[in-house]
């Protein structure tokens, strides 16, 4: 039943509140600005998790996917028209905006590993949002850019698990395990708690999937790289940088193991809200001590 609502739903003009708003007005003067100079994008976001879910939230942004290769020409053609544009952070987003609204043009994930290839258009789904014809992003990549999310003020597991729940016999299992490659332990923790979740949809998850990751995992326990690596950078670019910066790890985004240069890590990690991340070792020096007590017993089950 929530595949067939899933699959046969698509969100159309009449299906937006509001959407004469001047905010709307200002996405479809976007997206219809993009299609006039063919430049091919996806849109990602609030508007296709409702295309796949059959239901959807409220969405403060637009998130549009785009090649790495076409970003500059976008950000180029925003501003001829005398929209604002900037390159942002420049190893995975660019803004459009204009007053208090903005649309982001996401040509990789913040941790580097989940650029925008021919994939996301390949298999996209032609769709109508405020009255433009456009495509939606592919719930397999949806999965992949949003499993490596996992930042203390943004967790985007459930959208994972609702996206499994909801189109796990349609997934193109083959291609999604292929996403994650090397990194698919991520992909292994979410499936394991999606069976958690769900304990009555776990065998919806092919078999072959979960056995294979278990297999991994079992050559894994088996040895133990050398290096000190961190890879919890991938999943969050606060709450690990005390194992980066204090803790003697390297950094899992940085060559040889990621993606990205010492630059970009260092601009990506000036732009944390430290009141909202709170990582670990951000407390000033002469805060006041807790009295309570450290450690102890505690009563628990395993």
């Amino acid at each position: 039943m929530t595949q067939a609502i899933a699959t046969g739903y698509a969100p159309t003009e009449g299906s937006a509140p509001h959407s004469n708003s001047p905010r709307h007005r200002f996405y479809r003067r976007v997206l219809r600005a993009l299609n006039a100079a063919g430049i091919d994008f996806v849109i990602g976001g609030g508007y296709a998790l409702e295309r796949h879910l059959g239901i959807g939230r409220p969405t403060k942004d637009l998130d549009l996917f785009l090649r790495p290769a076409d970003v500059n020409a976008a950000l180029g053609h925003f501003r001829s028209i005398g929209f604002d544009a900037e390159l942002t952070f420049p190893h995975w987003l660019a803004k459009v905006t204009r007053r208090d609204d903005q649309v982001d043009l996401i040509f990789n994930g913040g941790n580097g590993i989940c650029p925008v290839d021919d994939d996301w258009f390949r298999y996209a789904i032609p769709a109508r949002v405020l009255g433009v014809p456009v495509k939606l992003s592919p719930v397999e990549e949806m999965i992949w850019s949003k499993a490596f999310v996992m930042e203390r003020e943004r967790f985007d597991g459930a959208d994972v698990l609702h996206l499994l729940n909801a189109c796990a016999e349609t997934l193109d299992w083959s291609r999604l395990t292929r996403r994650f490659g090397r990194h698919w332990r991520v992909l292994f923790a979410h499936l394991t708690l999606f069976g958690f979740v769900y304990p009555s949809e776990r065998c919806r998850i092919p078999e072959v999937v979960m056995r294979q990751c278990a297999r991994f995992l079992e050559l894994e326990m088996k040895c133990a790289p050398s290096r000190r690596i961190c890879r919890g950078t991938l999943t969050s670019r606060a709450q690990y940088l005390v194992d980066i910066e204090h803790w003697g790890y390297e950094d899992g985004r940085l060559a040889p193991h990621g993606s990205m240069t010492d630059d970009e890590a260092s601009i990506w990690t000036a732009a944390i809200d430290a009141e909202v991340s709170r990582p670990l070792g951000s407390q000033p020096a002469d805060a006041a001590a807790d009295d309570s007590p450290k450690g102890g017993n505690h009563d628990g089950a395993l």
